[in-house]
């Protein structure tokens, strides 16, 4: 196999010029922790890797009118250690923690993160959950997509072969509550089995006055699950509702993927991470 040609624009320009000339043909490279992995194992073969690490438009966090941005070259750690994002995005904050181990955190990136369509992808839940959107730019201009639209199967993205992937614009949680609870073999260095995310506000009676609700892994792509938000909004979260939602999540799921040999498992795991997310949202409002 012949090692790809490496290019390293200098702005974002460049990066755009190469990418509308070569971009069928080129991988581009943020922390590489998939990347480089693949090169060595042969999964993945490319002419060109154009590194895009040193780009400043890809990097940093801040909070404007437009909601709160965040680079997609900004690394995990650089999430993690983010004040704005531990006050208007909680629940990423904690994906970040179980993300990897901290050498793999100092080097990966929110936009590698997502941009690899890995159904497993620790970020993207809570991204779901805050209605983030990708702002992805090309020669011919920017365009604006859904996160949840990006991806469009098992490691299939929706970027197009001339596009980079700029930043990420999240609803901050304002008063909303917000958690993030995964399935690990290990907990942080393990990839995620099943992992989900909320984002709720409780009226003054107890009852949620919105909730919204994605799940990862448990499905070919994270997804919103839209059924089961509908189902809790305006109801108390009492034992007997909370175990309703946790059947209707499985059911919902189910619909989405079929009966599979691994049914019986997942049934039974995403129930559970249901209840122990949700347990543990209502006790941190409780304090």
């Amino acid at each position: 196999m012949t090692p790809p040609a490496y290019a390293r624009p200098e702005n974002l320009d460049e990066a755009l010029l190469f990418l509308k000339n070569h971009g069928a043909d080129t991988c581009p490279l943020a922390g590489g922790t998939d990347v480089m992995v693949d090169l060595r194992s042969g999964k993945l073969e490319t002419p060109y890797l154009l590194d895009i690490s040193r780009l400043p438009d890809l990097q940093g966090i801040a909070l404007s009118e437009e909601g709160l941005s965040v680079g997609a070259g900004t690394t995990i750690s650089e999430i993690y250690a983010s004040p704005l994002v531990a006050e208007h995005a909680p629940s990423l904050i904690k994906s970040c923690a179980f993300f990897g181990s901290p050498q793999i955190r100092n080097v990966a990136t929110m936009g590698g993160n997502v941009g690899n369509a890995s159904p497993s992808a620790d970020t993207v839940p809570p991204l779901l959950v805050h209605g983030a959107k990708a702002i992805l730019a090309s020669e011919s201009g920017k365009r604006t997509v859904a996160v949840e639209d990006l991806f469009v199967g098992p490691y299939r993205s929706g970027i197009r072969p001339h596009e980079l992937l700029l930043r990420f614009i999240l609803e901050p949680a304002g008063r909303r509550l917000s958690d993030f609870q995964k399935i690990g073999r290990r907990k942080s260095l393990a990839i995620s089995r099943m992992s989900m995310a909320v984002l709720a506000d409780r009226e003054k009676d107890g009852s949620f006055a919105s909730i919204r609700l994605a799940l990862g892994s448990g499905t070919p792509t994270p997804m919103r699950m839209g059924r089961v938000a509908s189902f809790l909004a305006g109801k108390h979260p009492d034992p007997q509702t909370l175990e309703a939602g946790a059947r209707l999540m499985a059911a919902e799921m189910i619909r989405v993927t079929g009966i599979r040999p691994s049914t019986i498992y997942k049934e039974k795991a995403v129930q559970g991470l249901f209840l122990r997310m949700l347990g543990s949202l209502l006790e941190s409002d409780a304090v």
